[in-house]
């Protein structure tokens, strides 16, 4: 079958839509995702109108996606995972109708696992109050204008200003944080993992696991699991400790600035597990966008390709397929000073 063929579209809508495309943009399956409007009466709307709450359009993202890769259900645990669904008078820093979120579904197959989603949300009692997202028939999409597109790439500044200012950080980190018992960290992690992971700990280069690891895989967070690096991405900076070019997707990774040892740097951290990774420094190959993942292998649990479908990443399978890599323009544009200790 032509790969064109099954591809399939998604649209949802989780308030600002400069805030819902970076979390899909990076996964593989994802063919595109564009910003715009829909569920409304006004063809051809412009941002200014549907902004007014005159249209009855909301902002929406529309993502094209391969569901062999990448299946809609996962697409829907993102979806959740970055709004508030109990909200019903928009999102967060913005109200009104064009702001409230919805699951526009394109099939019948799509709204049954959709319905079951939004059941099974409710039912984990996640949140004290009801689940008031829409499951609706999709309608026409108008894309949205130029400059509205991968907003969070050519607005970096303003993005993360706004995405912290308006709440939805704060939101999403405090409500789906890996709950963490020190106690059963202590009893399931090693003493290096336990102090890389949740003492900001740092362990000896050249003597840890993953330096020179040459095997084909994925890297997770040896906490929450979360999908962090690939083996592809991965080279040898001669400092002791994994180097990659950059992670899987920059949705769970997420960065802080580092005042500690004297020095000014970037930390990396996982974004649900909270798990200390490492640091990120801009003398990587400049071919490969100039960055330099400095991870801590006791941070990280590698899963070899052959083993990522029983362990349940079957959609990181194509990353190793003897193909020439898509690439990836969407680096984080971080500024970092010094080396390890």
């Amino acid at each position: 079958m032509d790969k064109q063929t099954r591809l399939e579209k998604a649209t949802f809508a989780g308030g600002c839509f400069w805030c819902m495309v970076k979390p899909f943009d990076e996964f593989p399956g994802i063919n595109k995702v564009a910003s715009g409007y829909s569920g409304g009466f006004k063809e051809n709307p412009s941002y200014e109108e549907v902004v007014s709450g005159t249209t009855g359009h909301r902002e929406v993202v529309q993502i094209t996606f391969d569901p062999t890769i990448f299946p809609y259900g996962k697409l829907l645990d993102i979806f959740w995972k970055n709004i508030d669904p109990t909200d019903e008078g928009g999102q967060f820093f913005d109200r009104g109708e064009q702001y409230k979120t919805a699951i526009y579904y394109h099939n019948d197959e799509q709204k049954e696992i959709a319905e079951e989603s939004k059941r099974e949300l409710e039912e984990s009692k996640k949140f004290s109050e009801p689940i008031v997202t829409d499951i609706l028939p999709a309608k026409t999409f108008y894309p949205a204008e130029e400059n509205h597109q991968d907003y969070y790439k050519k607005n970096a500044f303003h993005y993360n200003r706004y995405y912290e200012g308006s709440g939805r950080k704060a939101f999403i980190e405090s409500t789906w944080r890996v709950d963490k018992d020190p106690k059963q960290l202590k009893e399931k992690l090693t003493p290096i993992q336990y102090e890389v992971t949740q003492n900001n700990g740092t362990e000896r280069p050249f003597e840890n696991e993953f330096y020179n690891n040459r095997q084909e895989g994925i890297y997770v967070d040896i906490v929450s699991g979360e999908p962090l690096f690939s083996s592809r991405d991965q080279y040898d900076a001669g400092c002791g400790w994994p180097s990659f070019t950059r992670p899987i997707s920059h949705y769970h990774i997420t960065d802080k600035l580092d005042r500690s040892h004297g020095m000014v740097r970037t930390e990396v951290r996982s974004k649900f597990g909270d798990s200390h990774l490492g640091h990120v420094f801009n003398d990587g190959p400049i071919e490969k966008g100039g960055l330099r993942y400095c991870i801590n292998s006791a941070a990280l649990r590698f899963i070899p390709k052959d083993k990522l479908e029983a362990e349940g990443y079957g959609e990181y399978v194509p990353l190793f397929k003897d193909v020439e890599q898509p690439k990836n323009d969407s680096f984080l544009h971080l500024k970092s000073y010094g080396r390890p200790t």
